[in-house]
């Protein structure tokens, strides 16, 4: 990936879920407005230097897994309110500044996903920190909350929050096991699943480094002290239509006469137990069993030769969200990560009480160096347009896509001819989101330690 040479990390200084996954079975996403403005940066200071307040975690390895993680973005209004100055705000990239709301539109977020329908903490342009906590247990995430509440009173009010909880078996809400793909990252320590894939460059993922393209870094925000060992995330809040996906299932496993756990492997790339369908195309528990630690250890190309997509369809979730070494546009397959973490919301679907009225969904985190070149890219690009793939045209992503309701299609490639699925919905509406930057712990000392900007953003 460019030829960088690996290059050191302060581990402790930067934000943990940006580099490890926590793996914990619950978390909260808090939205804060700055009060007042010594008093939110009061609160900073609690949380990188105070014991008696929960800290930020780093990435630093850990000999004892806590009992709850905490981390925390700041909105481009946030930085203002907490005192930024107008020449450090004016560093920052246009995407960021514009936020969430601005874009949505460029994202797919239009109709009943756009901002007008969002929750209303997460379209208030008063929201100027996201936290979140990730914990143990509901006592360890009550525990970390209410100490979190007492540190931050002073400074800031709260808008609103979220709750998310694991599901039983690791899966979300459609019913098939997540987090299995997550870059490998060079010179830190491994997170996810091994596979034979190029490893990415830290500077896809934190700000001062080599990024994935040859020759380039992306801009380090100033003062350095700020943003170095940075990253940004897309916070998002996206509800599941998991009635609609089941009756969908059902509907073309009759049309087709595939079974529907097929037709949801076909949709999505693996089948739901995690098995990718490149290596098992017709069964979901291949013989020999394929071991766990090999679930995401494949490619599209070479000795897998699925380039045509008869194995794993090149429209699937899975394939567009990340091509590997498929053929797209730009050569770009390798180029776009972006690291994951997610957690669902909402009761366990049970499929024989179905219409329950119980909203479910996902809370997630898409982070990376560059919001433009990562998330929006992605939403724009390979979720919600086909072109960047042969034989796709203007197909969106058939679980994740702004499909019009009852228009969409979704082609499934054969030997002797494609199959086609029609009528597709949009099974995944937004309901909230908010661009973020991850400052490093260094970085959140120096907000703590700002003095009053004296050209204050207006109202």
């Amino acid at each position: 990936m460019g030829g960088n040479p690996a290059v050191a990390v302060d581990l402790g200084d930067v934000q943990g879920l940006i580099l490890r996954g926590y793996t914990m079975p619950v978390a909260r996403c808090i939205g804060l407005a700055v009060q007042e403005a010594a008093g939110a940066r009061a609160f900073l200071t609690a949380v990188t230097d105070d014991s008696a307040v929960p800290s930020v975690a780093s990435a630093q390895p850990w000999t004892v897994k806590p009992e709850s993680c905490v981390n925390l973005g700041i909105t481009f209004a946030g930085l203002g309110a907490l005192g930024v100055s107008a020449e450090s705000r004016a560093s920052f990239p246009t995407e960021y500044a514009e936020g969430a709301v601005a874009r949505a539109a460029l994202v797919g977020d239009v109709g009943d996903s756009g901002p007008e329908r969002w929750l209303g903490w997460l379209a208030d342009p008063d929201l100027h920190l996201v936290l979140v906590v990730f914990a143990q247990s509901a006592a360890a995430l009550e525990s970390a909350t209410g100490r979190l509440q007492r540190a931050w009173s002073a400074g800031w009010r709260e808008l609103g929050r979220c709750d998310g909880e694991r599901l039983p078996g690791d899966v979300a809400h459609f019913g098939y096991r997540d987090g299995l793909s997550q870059p490998t990252v060079d010179g830190v320590p491994p997170s996810g699943l091994p596979d034979r894939l190029p490893r990415a460059p830290v500077g896809e993922f934190l700000l001062g480094y080599p990024s994935q393209f040859s020759g380039h870094s992306y801009a380090v925000p100033t003062p350095c002290a700020l943003g170095a060992n940075g990253s940004f995330a897309a916070l998002r809040v996206l509800e599941q239509d998991v009635d609609g996906f089941a009756e969908f299932l059902t509907r073309q496993a009759a049309r087709t006469g595939m079974s529907e756990e097929l037709v949801a492997a076909k949709l999505c790339g693996r089948w739901r137990n995690g098995t990718p369908l490149v290596l098992s195309p017709d069964t979901d528990a291949p013989e020999p069993p394929i071991p766990a630690e090999a679930l995401n250890d494949f490619d599209y190309v070479g000795e897998f030769g699925d380039d045509r997509g008869y194995r794993c369809p090149v429209g699937s979730h899975v394939r567009r969200m990340y091509p590997r070494s498929s053929r797209v546009a730009g050569n770009a397959g390798h180029r776009h990560r972006i690291v994951r973490r997610g957690i669902p919301y909402g009761p366990p679907y049970d499929p024989a009480h179905p219409r329950d009225g119980h909203p479910r969904g996902l809370l997630g985190l898409f982070i990376g160096a560059s919001l433009a070149d990562q998330f929006e890219f992605l939403m724009a690009q390979w979720l919600n347009d086909g072109t960047f793939a042969p034989g796709l045209g203007r197909a969106r992503d058939p679980m994740a896509g702004a499909n019009e309701p009852g228009v969409g299609r979704f082609s499934i490639p054969c030997p002797g001819g494609p199959i086609v699925l029609d009528g597709l919905p949009r099974f995944v509406t937004t309901r909230g989101g908010a661009y973020c930057f991850l400052p490093s712990i260094t970085g959140l000392r120096y907000l703590a330690d700002l003095r009053p900007d004296p050209n204050p953003p207006g109202p």
